[in-house]
């Protein structure tokens, strides 16, 4: 009887999730496309919208799984209470504590899956849809510093069209300075791929021009050895939002960035907001469930889509807030983090209590 409860629960909460999680991601799907049309061009197509928005889909899914998870708890376990099959429950001895955790069950599914994600295939497929977009856009064309990205390295400024996962590059402009900020050498290679045995890029099709005492002189290679510390993981870091990155590649730079005395609070944000993100999906959860047996025990199913959204969105523009400012103010981000999941844990305890 309770295995079959279980999985009864189970099936009902993991389905309205799923279907939530559907809905939520494919509205988000369309109005990208949509936003994305103004780019088409030559070189740019629809076509390859639709596999930039299909390359950038598991880091949507990992966006909205706790706004899903929320929805998901408020349509499947409320079904149950509109049709009162939870009352039925509770009539046969089994306890609001006990409901609580058959509904969990089932969301720890949806929380592997987002740690799944975030941490081994959206950094890998933003970096690899991103350098896809900025490269049909601009190949290996010379530099355009409306797009692509710039990196710095001692005295010298590169500038790159895209930058491909797994150290390849294409359109690779560096500027060199002298010591009194002169412009020394420019040069421009098509393509840089990175030798991971020896630890060096290879630049093919180079073009050099040297200014030397108001004279230019022009050398070309096809290819050139190019010694520096900008390694693919380096660029990585450096050209995708800290939100992108995996929990593991924040900590390491975290680590880095306070070995050398820098300001490391964006990332340490990104970090506590991908480890504690189980516990913003529960947190949510709990207040969904607790929705149910309270307030919203008899309101129809419409209603509990547009409470959930409308404290989803609340959520995690609470989130969104307090992130920044702790940044400002120096408060160390996890309490940032912490703060609207202890008020959804709260909220939900005591409409629980209320409700036992």
């Amino acid at each position: 009887m309770s295995k079959r409860l279980s999985n009864y629960i189970g099936i009902n909460v993991l389905s309205a999730i799923g279907v939530a999680l559907t809905a939520i991601v494919g509205l988000d799907v369309v109005a990208g496309i949509i936003d994305q049309m103004g780019d088409i061009r030559r070189n740019y197509q629809f076509t390859d919208v639709l596999i930039y928005t299909a390359t950038k889909l598991p880091s949507t899914i990992y966006e909205y799984i706790p706004l899903a998870s929320l929805i998901g708890c408020l349509v499947g376990l409320g079904m149950l209470a509109t049709n009162s099959e939870v009352v039925v429950m509770r009539a046969a001895g089994v306890s609001l504590m006990r409901i609580v955790y058959l509904v969990f069950k089932p969301v720890i599914v949806f929380i592997l899956l987002a740690a799944l994600i975030g941490e081994y295939f959206s950094p890998y497929l933003d970096q690899l849809a991103d350098s896809k977009r900025e490269y049909l856009r601009k190949g290996e064309t010379a530099l355009d510093s409306t797009s692509g990205f710039w990196a710095k390295e001692g005295n010298e400024f590169i500038h790159f069209n895209a930058v491909f996962p797994g150290g390849v590059l294409f359109g690779v402009t560096r500027y060199k300075l002298n010591e009194q900020r002169e412009l020394e050498e420019a040069s421009f290679s098509s393509r840089a791929t990175f030798n991971k045995t020896e630890g060096f890029w290879v630049e093919e099709n180079v073009s050099s021009t040297l200014f030397v005492e108001q004279q230019t002189y022009t050398r070309k290679w096809v290819t050139r050895k190019w010694q520096t510390e900008l390694t693919p993981e380096v660029l990585a870091l450096n050209i995708l939002p800290a939100k992108s990155l995996s929990a593991g590649s924040l900590n390491n730079h975290i680590e880095f960035l306070e070995e050398r005395k820098a300001d490391s609070a964006k990332y340490r944000l990104a970090f506590w907001s991908k480890v504690l993100q189980p516990l913003a999906i529960f947190s949510l959860v709990l207040v969904g469930i607790a929705f149910v047996f309270g307030p919203l025990r008899q309101a129809t199913v419409g209603f509990r889509v547009f409470v959930g959204v409308l404290f989803g969105i609340s959520f995690k523009l609470l989130s969104d807030i307090l992130g920044p400012l702790s940044i400002v103010f120096e408060i160390p981000p996890i309490l940032a983090i912490l703060t609207p999941i202890f008020v959804c844990f709260v909220i939900g305890y005591i409409l629980l209590r209320r409700a036992g």
